[in-house]
């Protein structure tokens, strides 16, 4: 298992035979994680690693802290910029939730403890959220005069529908792990680690081809939002794109002949 640091809030890990598991670890256990600027760079840097990096299958979105996962903005530090410090950070702040966003490979969130404000969009920016029974969720943003700013208000009414998303944003409720699951915030509940589970998962999902996952991941995101026949097109050119790869005749050739594939990732 290698292991990269990116500044000094994030960490890198892989996992597995030819290490196609990417662990991406919040690790600023002493703030729970709190996103500053400095942490919102090297998330930013950590993501646009992975997703230059076609050996990367799946990546896994983890905490070092035994308490939250992450609690969103770097209050502290947001109280102390002035509105021009505030428009300049913003940049920083963005990147760091659309890098997650963009990767290209399938993405889980392991969610253990708090997921507020932007921690919780974090999560949402992946394709599937894991989460343990320690899990809180929420977006209290206009509890403290502002708005979700990560993408909140985009990606959880695509989650949960328009009227579930307004009732959760305007009150700013916190939502534990039981109810989360049932109104769809959290897409599996595990009575164990949700780490381990996470990493679990994620292991299943990259013994499938690389070259498959990264294209139905892009049918499916693009897709969004699209009426049926647009969709169907975008479907085809996803479908062109692997139809003739590397990948598919070998998945092909393994099937027949009854062994497990080796993906050349091509």
């Amino acid at each position: 298992m290698g292991e990269q640091r990116y500044g000094e809030f994030v960490v890198v890990r892989r996992h597995g035979d030819g290490g196609h598991v990417a662990e991406l670890v919040l690790d600023r256990p002493k703030a729970m994680n709190a996103v500053s600027s400095a942490m919102a760079a090297s998330i930013g840097e950590a993501c646009a690693a992975l997703s230059a990096d076609p050996t990367v299958r799946t990546t896994v979105v983890t905490s070092s802290n035994d308490r939250a996962f992450c609690v969103g903005a770097d209050l502290k530090e947001r109280n102390s910029f002035s509105d021009a410090e505030l428009v300049r950070q913003r940049p920083t702040a963005r990147a760091a939730y659309t890098g997650v966003l963009d990767l290209p490979m399938p993405t889980v969130a392991a969610v253990h403890g708090f997921a507020l404000g932007g921690g919780y969009e974090l999560a949402l920016a992946c394709d599937v959220i894991v989460a343990d029974a320690s899990a809180v969720v929420g977006l209290p943003e206009v509890s403290v005069g502002v708005i979700p700013g990560g993408g909140g208000t985009q990606l959880l009414p695509r989650r949960v529908g328009a009227a579930r998303a307004a009732e959760l944003v305007f009150t700013a409720r916190r939502v534990e792990a039981g109810e989360a699951r049932e109104l769809g915030l959290v897409d599996v509940l595990t009575e164990s680690d949700a780490r381990e589970e996470a990493l679990a998962l994620a292991a299943r999902i990259a013994a499938n081809s690389p070259v498959g996952l990264r294209a139905a991941k892009r049918a499916m995101r693009l897709g969004q939002g699209l009426d049926l026949r647009a969709g169907l097109e975008v479907e085809d050119a996803a479908w062109r794109s692997v139809a003739f790869s590397g990948d598919r005749a070998e998945g092909v050739a393994a099937f027949n002949e009854k062994r497990k594939p080796e993906w050349p990732g091509e």
